[in-house]
């Protein structure tokens, strides 16, 4: 089992950056894919990006890409989300999510089998 924090969120403006980082406890972090989804007012929860358990692939949503960037360090039990040039239709909960390596899409919250409780991420326009 792995259980997941999240922290870095806040208030930027818009075309600033933020991080968001995700810990996660347990020993065997190194086998799950990690992934970042996030939830606006209204919306539904949505994909943003993940990482492969060995951090040698990352998937983008269209949305985010060229501007988000996911990483991970293994040994410090740590994936981070490193956001750039941000807009106002960022502003959301920001979520990581772990898998287990191989099971189901990476784009689906439907494979991902813990999450963190959400950190908060508001873009200024």
């Amino acid at each position: 089992q792995v259980q997941l924090v999240e922290s870095g969120g806040g208030l930027v403006q818009a075309g600033g950056s933020l991080r968001v980082s995700c810990a996660a406890s347990g020993r065997t972090f190194g086998n799950y894919r990690m992934g970042w989804f996030r939830q606006a007012p209204g919306k539904e929860r949505e994909f943003v990006g993940a990482v492969t358990s060995s951090g040698g692939n990352t998937f983008y949503a269209n949305s985010v890409k060229g501007r988000f960037t996911i990483a991970r360090d293994n040994a410090k039990n740590t994936v981070y989300l490193q956001m750039n040039s941000l807009k106002p239709e960022d502003t959301a909960v920001y979520y990581c999510a772990a898998a287990h390596q191989y099971s189901g899409s990476v784009y689906s919250s439907l494979s991902y089998a813990y999450w963190g409780q959400g950190t908060q991420v508001t873009v200024s326009s």
